[in-house]
């Protein structure tokens, strides 16, 4: 067997400076009421976020229902798009 592969592999790994978020679906933001204001603090509360990254990002699975201003780390254009069709707003937190 050649040297290189009986030799342990090391070297630079980007997984521990990773961006990590805890995904939010659209479809379970209509859980709040029509007008509320949803940010990470809440989303944890209502168990919608759950884990230990402090960082939020909204995802456009599901039909949104209900006129929130939400406030994240980060939405998917789609997410983002949904929401302020409806008339609510998506503030980057």
């Amino acid at each position: 067997m050649p040297l290189i592969r009986r030799i342990p592999k090391r070297g630079f790994n980007n997984a521990a400076f990773a961006t990590r978020y805890l995904p939010v679906n659209l479809s379970d933001l209509n859980l709040f009421e029509d007008g509320s204001v949803v940010d990470a603090g809440i989303l944890r509360k209502a168990g919608l976020a759950k884990g230990a990254p402090a960082r939020v990002k909204i995802l456009a699975h599901g039909e949104l229902k209900r006129r929130l201003t939400v406030r994240a780390s980060a939405f998917s254009a789609a997410a983002r798009g949904a929401i302020e069709r409806l008339g609510g707003t998506a503030e980057v937190a």
